[in-house]
C-alpha cells in the first residue's frame, strides 16, 4: 500500500465528514493505493458513525477505529498508526488546516527514500497562512517553544514541533509510535526526540495554513498539565538512552 493517513478525532461529527473525503479524494486523484484510518478518541458525539457513512471512491480503503474511552491524542494517532500498512504513514488533525497536495513533495522524496520524516511548519518564511491563531494562542506557542527547547533539549532548528500535519516512512513511524507512551499532546515532540536519537533524516517544510477555530485544545487552561507531561517526555528520553 502506498499511503495511510491517520486523523485522530474527538468530538469531530461536524468535521469528520470533510476531513475523510478530502483526504480519500486526495489519495484518488494522485492514483495512489492508499487508506484513510479514523481513530475516534472516546467521543461523546456521533463522530464514528460519521465517519463510517461517508462516501468514499471505491479505491480507497477506510477504516474507523473507536476508542471506548478518551485516551489522549497521543494514544488516538499511536493507534491509527500501529494499525496502518502504508509504504508512508500521514498523520493529520481533524480540521484539514494544511492542503493534501502541500506533501506531494516530501511523500516522493519518503518513497524516494531521500528522507525519512517530513514536518510541517506554520513558522517557516515561505509558509502562507491564511488564517491565523489568535494573539494568546500564538504568544503561548512561542512560551512552549522556548520552554520545550530547554527542557528537552530539542534543537533550534525544528521552528514547528506542534503543527498536525507530519509525514512519515511507514516503517519507521511504526516503529517510533511502538516506543511513544506519551498519551497527551505532547506525543509529537517524544517521536521527534527519538527518531533524532536514531539518526533518522528530519526535516521541516512550509505549508498553506488555515487554523481551525473549533479547535479542541485550549493551550492556557491545559498549561500546567503541558508542563508536567514535558518534564516526563524529557525523563522518558534520558531513560531510554540509560
Amino acid at each position: 500500500m502506498d499511503i495511510s493517513i491517520v486523523i485522530p478525532a474527538f468530538n469531530e461529527e461536524k468535521k469528520i465528514c470533510f476531513d475523510v473525503q478530502v483526504a480519500a479524494v486526495f489519495i484518488d486523484e494522485e492514483a495512489m493505493l492508499g487508506e484513510v484510518i479514523v481513530v475516534d478518541d472516546g467521543s461523546a458525539d456521533k463522530t464514528a458513525e460519521e465517519a463510517r457513512n461517508v462516501e468514499v471512491p471505491s479505491a480507497v480503503e477506510r477504516i474507523v477505529i473507536r476508542l471506548e474511552k478518551n485516551r489522549g491524542k497521543g494514544f488516538a494517532v499511536k493507534t491509527g498508526i500501529l494499525a496502518s500498512k502504508g509504504e508512508v504513514v500521514l498523520f493529520a488533525d481533524s480540521g484539514t488546516c494544511v492542503p493534501y497536495p502541500n506533501a506531494l513533495a516530501q511523500i516522493k522524496r519518503i518513497r524516494g527514500r531521500e528522507l525519512d520524516i517530513a514536518m510541517a511548519s506554520r513558522r517557516l518564511k515561505e509558509t502562507v497562512i491564511h488564517r491565523n491563531r489568535s494573539v494568546k494562542r500564538r504568544l503561548l506557542s512561542s512560551f512552549f517553544r522556548l520552554v520545550a527547547r530547554i527542557i528537552t533539549c530539542v534543537p533550534n532548528r525544528f521552528s514547528d514541533t506542534q503543527c498536525g500535519f507530519k509525514i512519515y516512512r511507514g516503517e519507521i513511524a511504526r516503529e517510533l509510535f511502538g516506543k511513544c507512551v506519551t498519551t497527551g499532546f505532547l506525543f509529537e515532540l517524544e517521536v521527534l526526540l527519538r527518531a533524532l536519537k536514531r539518526g533518522d533524516r528530519i526535516e521541516e517544510f512550509p505549508v498553506e495554513w488555515t487554523c481551525d477555530l473549533d479547535t479542541r485544545l485550549r493551550p492556557g487552561s491545559a498549561a500546567v498539565e503541558v508542563l508536567k507531561e514535558m518534564f516526563q517526555v524529557r525523563s522518558i528520553i534520558k531513560k531510554d538512552k540509560e
